[in-house]
């Protein structure tokens, strides 16, 4: 039977290790960061739609293009496909939803530097200039 733990402190990784332990043989383990949470998608969202608006440098781009932007400039593999009857590009790639906490709050640092030095009004507090601030 699969079983998640995340590792919180000595009892979960005492835990873990139970497991281990006891485990058949050619099991598999696998280890990962934990992925984005709510409030920080929820927060990447209200930002890129205050982008969106705000249309920077006369860029009139939805906030899913944005999202894709701002991953591109953060070094994540971002495709764009040229879109039906020569509409435009459109971006494929990335999920957002695969990034780590530490990855997400990076992505959301990234998205205030750019909005504040663009003069984007925020719909609600950005907060510091640490990642750490933005990553809830």
């Amino acid at each position: 039977m699969a079983q998640t733990i995340i590792l919180r402190g000595p009892s979960q990784r005492a835990f873990a290790k139970g497991l281990i332990d006891r485990a058949p043989n050619d099991a598999v383990v696998s280890i990962r960061e934990a992925t984005r949470n709510a409030d920080q998608n929820a927060k990447m969202w209200a930002m890129l739609s205050d982008v969106s608006r705000a249309k920077p440098e006369s860029r009139m781009w939805t906030p899913e293009t944005w999202k894709a932007a701002f991953m591109h400039v953060l070094g994540h593999q971002v495709q764009f496909c040229e879109g039906l009857d020569n509409s435009g590009p459109f971006p494929l790639g990335f999920r957002s939803s695969r990034l780590t906490v530490r990855q997400m709050a990076d992505l959301i640092t990234c998205i205030a530097e750019y909005g504040d030095r663009h003069g984007v009004e925020w719909s609600e507090p950005v907060g510091g200039s640490s990642a750490s601030a933005r990553a809830a």
